[in-house]
């Protein structure tokens, strides 16, 4: 009869645990979903990014694309942009750009798309450098009259390379400024929580 009560209270404690467990899985995944700073995967090559708790607005100056039509960012609403400002004469841009590439190559999608807006002086400078170095999965962007890029560099702008992560409705998550390995696990794991959580 104690046998009995013991394995009966085993089942109980096992079936309790197996229930605290879902609920804790269930919990935990409500959790990760639900928007919020990304500080915690400012790590490692992703240190230097940092949230914003107040995005400024998403510039409306127009882009040019490779054929020569004009865009704006408002256009990729509904996906995840990373928008990289880079030129061929900035050395950490010509650093960062293969990282880049196979960021986009790895995660890009109708969900998600590395905008990468060139302020060369034409937008033959930059088809040319992409060429030479084998970057075949980003699209390219030119910012003319670099109005876009002097808009959301502000005062505190530090220079090029300039990287800013945007939500799905075109709000500003966090940037990062200075050259950055964008194809390390840290990179990784920071677009991942964005295309979770935004």
């Amino acid at each position: 009869m104690k046998a009995l009560f013991t394995i009966k209270n085993g089942i109980i404690a096992v079936v309790g645990i197996g229930f605290i467990a879902i609920l804790y899985v269930i919990g935990s995944a409500l959790v990760s979903s639900e928007k919020g700073p990304l500080d915690s995967f400012a790590t490692g090559t992703m240190s230097g990014f940092r949230t914003v708790s107040e995005p400024p607005d998403q510039p409306r100056t127009p882009l040019v694309t490779e054929n020569g039509t004009e865009i704006t960012l408002a256009d990729k609403r509904g996906k995840v942009i990373l928008v990289n400002f880079w030129a061929t004469w900035c050395a950490p841009c010509v650093v960062e750009m293969p990282y880049l590439d196979e960021l986009q190559a790895r995660y890009g999608s109708d969900g998600f798309e590395v905008v990468t807006v060139s302020l060369d002086q034409t937008m033959d400078d930059a088809r040319e450098f992409f060429d030479r170095n084998g970057l075949t999965n980003l699209a390219l962007y030119h910012d003319p009259s670099m109005s876009m890029a002097f808009a959301v560099m502000g005062n505190s702008a530090r220079g090029l390379p300039l990287t800013i992560l945007y939500d799905r409705t075109g709000s500003e998550i966090g940037r990062m400024s200075g050259e950055a390995e964008w194809a390390s696990e840290e990179a990784f794991a920071l677009i991942e929580a964005a295309l979770e959580r935004y």
